[in-house]
């Protein structure tokens, strides 16, 4: 019998956790001779929903960031209206309600969906491997290329946290043009915790995933004030996110109960170009703020 591509996919012969951590030549084999095959399965996967999920689309942005950012690259000088929903929680630290609580099923219904769809996805490997996550960025091999989720990844990067990121941090003008993400899954007993480390990032934006009602406990995210060696536990609500320059040292405490979804975004210069400490601020206007670069992808992916 014929298999169907979709069927092919789910068929392939998986690398090993053991070899993925030891970043085998047979793993970066494996997602390249596949690449082309799951590609088509996602397309074919996704196709075959027929509307079981629902969309999405920029209704899962909470409504009063998705207002203020449609007027700003409407108007660029009402800027300071996104900049207000941000508040300041850390030195360096920013947090405000990035998905809103009522859609976030939405994007969870998708997500569950992918995780039952059996075609081979890569987790993330850096520090440890999440054996629940998966990469996001077409850079990163084995991503999850299903067009619809595509779509909405590109329109979370680029109308959203690209231009947050310039008013936030001015010092991440240019170095903001390529792109990087992917989902984790803390999990009690098993994806425990994230050692203090930095990230390869000039930015970077974590977007807790958590439904209304699905506790957890632990799992707080640790930040390290380097000047004070102040330590401070910040935790998430359900569609919360918190930005920072990916310098700021910070670590995931262990999870004693439940799970955690996050997103993990983030922005860098080509070739993983980010600012250094002391980087002179140059006078930005507001409208170069909310442009989209003119760089395409360099394929360095940093893990």
């Amino acid at each position: 019998m014929i298999q169907t591509t979709l069927q092919q996919a789910r068929a392939v012969e998986r690398p090993s956790r053991d070899d993925m951590l030891q970043r085998a030549p047979s793993v970066q084999q494996f997602w390249e001779q596949n690449r082309d095959l799951f590609k088509d399965a996602w397309a074919e996967w996704e196709t075959g929903l027929n509307g079981k999920t629902p969309k999405l689309d920029s209704s899962i942005f909470d409504p009063r960031l998705r207002e203020a950012v449609n007027a700003a690259w409407a108007d660029p000088v009402k800027e300071a209206a996104v900049k207000d929903l941000w508040e300041e929680v850390f030195p360096g630290v920013y947090r405000t309600q990035f998905f809103d609580v009522d859609q976030l099923v939405v994007l969870r219904a998708y997500l569950d969906e992918v995780a039952g769809a059996d075609i081979p996805l890569r987790p993330p490997y850096g520090i440890v491997l999440n054996s629940g996550g998966a990469m996001l960025d077409p850079r990163s091999e084995g991503h999850l290329v299903a067009p619809s989720f595509q779509a909405f990844y590109q329109e979370l990067m680029d109308r959203y946290m690209r231009p947050v990121s310039r008013l936030l941090f001015p010092d991440v003008m240019g170095y903001d043009t390529q792109t990087f993400g992917f989902s984790i899954q803390w999990q009690e007993n098993k994806d425990t915790s994230l050692r203090p480390h930095t990230d390869a990032s000039a930015v970077t934006l974590n977007i807790n995933l958590n439904l209304p009602g699905e506790e957890y406990s632990g799992s707080a995210v640790s930040f390290i004030d380097p000047a004070s060696r102040r330590v401070e536990k910040l935790t998430f609500e359900p569609g919360t996110a918190l930005i920072h320059h990916g310098s700021v040292p910070h670590a995931s405490e262990p999870i004693t109960r439940g799970e955690r979804f996050n997103f993990v975004l983030w922005l860098y210069g080509d070739h993983g170009q980010i600012p250094m400490q002391g980087t002179p601020l140059r006078s930005v206007d507001p409208t170069e703020r909310w442009t989209q670069p003119a760089s395409e992808s360099d394929g360095f992916a940093p893990l």
